[in-house]
């Protein structure tokens, strides 16, 4: 459980959150410059709060009205920048060492090797960093944070210098510490597809406030969700357990409440848990079921709402089983199908359009 309650003026910009979460994974979300690293270095002990609480897991780090202000070193805090930040002149080993050397024996419930063969280190164990990836440099970062035997792990945008192949391989190590060591994460970033694929809860920023916070699939409806992303694209987000890989094809079916998808190919194994991330604009509506057509996915539906504006196109709210689908179409296609709530149809989704380990960058 993470609860903060905090102000702090920095300039003219005024920092005021407030949420209470708890998840393993919590996404810190917002545009660039609304909060989210100063809401982190708050935490950390790295910025001090005007007013305010900070509690992890029932442990108070920070009561203005109490007159509790842990020391940064006190807070068993793991932090991951943007940057590694190794040691250039330590081996990868040396760097490891260097963050369990920060907690007494009793306290090193976490073990060295453990961390090494989760992050799959071993064979780097002996190099020094200017030799290592940036996505090598990353892992090591993550281990040497974890083996500071921290309460809570912090990472700041950890994935912002990295190329594409190289953010997927530390998403799936995440994934991994996730699952592993259960330790609660909070994770920053202002990408659609990582908050997507890795956040049980988020915390939407807008301009130094708390615009929302709740589970993904409750807040994506939020309309100041899209204030504070950028270059945010309406979206559904459908939980769903893999049922099925083709080999020869390269494709997985995913089983949800509302049927079945065709996805490219997952590496998960069958009864593992996938998150699909399905864009408005990748969803078509039919009126009747279509044949003879290249789409894989054809979904029954019922309209829950059409959006009111002024603008050329609509989105319209579906129910699929229990899931929820958007469709953004054109008004003149929503007048010519008749599209009405309460509506039975079919929702088409192109399988190539998918990935259910978070979605394109949106």
């Amino acid at each position: 459980m993470i609860e903060v309650d905090i102000e702090r003026h920095l300039g003219a910009f005024h920092l005021d959150v407030r949420f209470e979460v708890e998840a393993p994974i919590v996404g810190l979300f917002g545009r660039s410059g609304s909060g989210k690293t100063s809401v982190v270095n708050a935490i950390a002990g790295i910025v001090r709060p005007s007013r305010g609480t900070i509690v992890v897991n029932e442990v108070c780090l920070f009561d203005s009205g109490k007159g509790i202000d842990v020391a940064p070193e006190k807070r068993r805090i793991g932090y991951v920048f943007q940057d590694a930040l190794l040691f250039p002149h330590m081996d990868v080993e040396a760097n490891l060492v260097y963050g369990q050397r920060l907690r007494a024996p009793g306290d090193r419930v976490i073990a060295q090797e453990h961390v090494v063969d989760l992050l799959g280190l071993r064979t780097l164990l002996r190099r020094k960093p200017p030799t290592l990836s940036g996505g090598e440099k990353q892992r090591v970062a993550i281990g040497r944070a974890l083996l500071a035997q921290p309460r809570i792990l912090l990472m700041d945008e950890p994935l912002a210098s990295l190329d594409g192949a190289r953010r997927m391989e530390i998403l799936a190590y995440i994934e991994r510490l996730r699952d592993d060591l259960r330790i609660p994460i909070v994770y920053v970033t202002h990408s659609v597809a990582e908050i997507t694929r890795l956040a049980d809860r988020i915390v939407v920023l807008s301009n130094g406030k708390s615009a929302a916070f709740g589970a993904i699939g409750e807040v994506k409806d939020r309309l100041d969700f899209e204030g504070a992303a950028e270059g945010f694209e309406a979206a559904s987000i459908v939980e769903a357990r893999v049922a099925a890989h083709d080999g020869d094809d390269g494709l997985s079916t995913l089983a949800f409440d509302g049927g079945e998808l065709v996805v490219p190919g997952v590496d998960l194994a069958v009864g593992e848990r996938a998150r699909v991330r399905i864009l408005a604009r990748d969803v078509s509506l039919s009126i009747h079921r279509p044949a003879g057509i290249s789409v894989l996915n054809v979904l029954r539906a019922h309209v829950e709402s059409v959006s009111e504006s002024g603008d050329p196109v609509v989105d319209v709210r579906l129910a699929v089983g229990r899931a929820t689908l958007v469709a953004r179409i054109t008004r003149r296609s929503a007048r010519e199908l008749g599209i009405a709530s309460g509506q039975a149809l079919y929702a088409l989704v192109k399988a190539a359009s998918l990935d259910s380990r978070g979605g394109a960058e949106a």
